[in-house]
């Protein structure tokens, strides 16, 4: 499982980051972003790609988890 943590970067870095880790074709992914914005995207971008996203509220971050 890859992880990648985005936290404060502002759109569209948590999606381009997000991008090259699915590129590695793993089955699962953490992605960890710290804004909303950042959290609608990644999970937008993801589903579009046919992963099912679970997000989780870790204080002010989200962790997504991405599975395919």
């Amino acid at each position: 499982m890859k992880t990648v943590d985005a936290r404060g970067l502002s759109c569209p870095e948590p999606v381009i980051m997000t991008k090259k880790a699915l590129s590695s074709k793993d089955s699962r992914y953490e992605i960890l972003v710290d804004n909303v914005t950042a959290r609608e995207n990644v999970t937008r971008f993801a589903s579009h790609q046919g992963y099912q996203v679970a997000v989780t509220e870790q204080g002010d971050d989200y962790l997504l988890t991405l599975t395919k």
